[in-house]
């Protein structure tokens, strides 16, 4: 499998579409938790305006009287919510990540941990996957402020089989419950069915000698094809982990992982202070193992541009995370003052996407332009 670059048009109808226009897949996240609700009466669904969006349309339709609309008011609906399962419900919430955690983190601490009331608050559309709407949209922050509140739960889905999967085994929990998503309907599919997710594990959907591959959510598939690809050119051999549950971390899985191979490579659509490369390297010295470990992930407020672009521009699509894991490999042929003082992935890479994508563009509207003068000739 060989990975190459295509540089994509600047109408990337698929990254647009926050409201269902293409159409609504036969299984999204609405339909999860309607299968779930028939057996369980206790499970009610909150939206803030975003039933489309978080594609839980379908919990409205099969279970009206359950379902409540908080309107543009994510910090109250998760307010409510807790007044619900002090009720006695298992109220499961729905918004956009960066209103769900960054937003609301004080609902999530005061409200639900400190309470310890078992509210599902499930942010969709995390890390850069706003891209356009920029940084009040962007939820790069919110794993290591929500890692840190006690008697949270912090898992993450790659797909909607791993969604299920963490589901059933989160939902009895008696707890709080954060479950950072892509989007509420399938991407690109990494499990074949929920069973291959355990909340607690760290699942490797592929397996390798040399470097560890760790990332989570919607990082899952791009690592997964980046370690493909390098197994196919030779020379490096690659393990990916789908670091899904972030809260509890599983700190003694992580290191026996890291043990077996020469280097660690954490890649995250969050910034690279307090997510989960964070948390790697805390397990690792509190086992006393001293892989090394790099870290790749954003650095500053993202730029603004369409998802496919932005994870192409931070080197978090397969391609950028083929190069990155390369690097880091070269990097263990440096003495260890060194090796981590520059970024795997900089300025001059990005300069790079930049313009790379720019000529697509050109080339693109030069294209449309002929195509018109011709069509009105």
């Amino acid at each position: 499998m060989k990975l190459v670059r295509q540089p994509t048009v600047l109408q990337d109808e698929a990254s647009f579409d926050h409201e269902g226009r293409a159409g609504v897949p036969a299984r999204t996240l609405g339909t999860i938790l309607s299968n779930r609700a028939d057996t369980d009466s206790r499970l009610v669904v909150a939206t803030a305006d975003l039933a489309w969006s978080t594609f839980v349309a379908e919990f409205l339709e099969r279970h009206p009287r359950r379902f409540f609309q908080a309107g543009i008011s994510e910090r109250n609906m998760l307010g409510f919510a807790a007044g619900l399962a002090a009720s006695g419900y298992i109220p499961y919430v729905t918004t956009f990540s960066a209103f769900a955690s960054l937003q609301s983190l004080d609902v999530i601490r005061n409200d639900h941990a400190y309470t310890n009331l078992p509210v599902r608050t499930i942010g969709t559309h995390c890390g850069i996957s706003m891209g356009y709407f920029a940084s009040s949209h962007h939820a790069i922050e919110d794993i290591g402020a929500l890692r840190s509140i006690p008697n949270l739960t912090v898992v993450a889905a790659a797909d909607l089989n791993a969604m299920e999967g963490l589901l059933r085994d989160v939902h009895d929990l008696p707890g709080p419950v954060y479950i950072r998503f892509g989007r509420g309907a399938d991407g690109p599919p990494v499990y074949q069915a929920p069973n291959e997710v355990r909340f607690g594990e760290v699942t490797q959907v592929h397996e390798g000698r040399d470097i560890l591959l760790l990332t989570t959510g919607i990082g899952v598939h791009a690592a997964r094809d980046a370690a493909r690809a390098l197994g196919e050119e030779g020379g490096l051999s690659v393990t990916v982990g789908d670091l899904h549950t972030i809260r509890p971390f599983p700190i003694e899985r992580i290191a026996a992982l890291a043990a077996r191979h020469r280097a660690v490579v954490v890649a995250e659509d969050h910034v690279i202070d307090g997510g989960i490369g964070t948390s790697v390297q805390q397990a690792l010295l509190e086992c006393g193992v001293d892989t090394p470990v790099f870290k790749h992930g954003l650095r500053d407020f993202a730029i603004v541009g369409p998802p496919s672009h932005m994870y192409r521009y931070y080197g978090l699509d397969a391609l950028g995370m083929a190069i990155v894991v390369r690097r880091a490999a070269e990097r263990l042929e440096q003495p260890a003052s060194t090796r981590y003082r520059e970024a795997l992935w900089g300025s001059a890479d990005m300069a790079r996407i930049l313009a790379e994508q720019g000529r697509a563009d050109l080339e693109r509207q030069t294209s449309s332009s002929g195509r018109f003068a011709d069509a009105v000739r």
